[in-house]
């Protein structure tokens, strides 16, 4: 069976492209960095492909606000073949500045993604700084295949601009929809309840990642493909000697790496 296309965008300031598609591949994809501009001059196209990402970094230096100058030019210059590709059942995956893309972008509501109406935004942190953490998260939708299998996962945070919002109409429709990919939680994956650092930017409800309606389109804003290896844990030697002591085997992959096999796995 042949494997499915991954297209991971770059260019201008994404800088965890290289990741992605490292993790794509790892993952049992074909995976290849693409720049917007190859896909806007038609040097690329989006329809040979069955997965998109859009991968963290720093889009045009965070101007104007994270996310929102890609948004702006991805919608003009690349909206129309973008819905072609999401009305046929493809993938999509934001990650970290990708997730702010997507919101800004509209492709990610409480509405059809095909409308490209933005209703919710990700905007500055709480805190007021960059937030560069671990944090706990815990599974909520059944309904996104990107997070089939998981029930919580620890991964890295690193942003300024991390902090879900949307008016309070449209988050009460995103979690009755069953839209709230991840919650930010603490080690026994109870709520964080909004506390520091635990919820690192005072995003509502302690939101982490939420899909479209069809639960095809994740956004999130913990990075997966910064742990793709068990060795890319912070305590990593810690618990290669605790799990030899209870005789238990040392895993090889990271837990992010789950998310990028359940892409896989959709089309397979």
């Amino acid at each position: 069976m042949a494997k499915p296309k991954v297209l991971v965008l770059t260019g201008y300031g994404i800088n965890c492209d290289l990741e992605t598609e490292f993790g794509f591949n790892l993952a049992g994809a074909e995976a290849d960095r693409v720049h917007i501009n190859s896909l806007i001059m038609g040097e690329k196209k989006l329809g040979d492909y069955q997965i998109l990402a859009f991968p963290g970094g720093f889009s045009f230096g965070d101007d104007i606000a994270s996310g929102k100058v890609l948004a702006s030019k991805s919608r003009v210059r690349l909206g129309d073949g973008l819905r072609e590709f999401i009305e046929r059942g493809s993938l999509v995956i934001g990650i970290c500045n990708g997730f702010q893309v997507l919101a800004k972008f509209g492709v990610i509501s409480d509405q059809p993604a095909s409308k490209y109406q933005q209703r919710i935004t990700v905007t500055y942190n709480d805190s007021g700084r960059f937030e560069d953490r671990w944090v706990w998260l815990k599974r909520v939708s059944k309904k996104c295949p990107w997070l089939d299998g998981i029930d919580a996962l620890y991964l890295p945070v690193a942003h300024g601009e991390g902090k879900f919002f949307a008016d309070q109409n449209v988050a009460g429709a995103i979690q009755a929809n069953d839209q709230v990919a991840f919650l930010y939680a603490k080690p026994d994956l109870s709520a964080a309840q909004g506390e520091y650092p635990l919820n690192p930017n005072g995003s509502l409800s302690d939101i982490a990642g939420v899909c479209d309606p069809t639960g095809r389109i994740l956004g999130m804003m913990p990075h997966p493909e910064r742990f793709l290896s068990f060795y890319n844990h912070p305590r990593w030697t810690w618990l290669k000697d605790d799990l030899r002591r209870k005789g238990e085997p040392v895993p090889d992959e990271g837990a992010g790496l789950k998310i990028l096999k359940n892409g896989v796995k959709y089309f397979s």
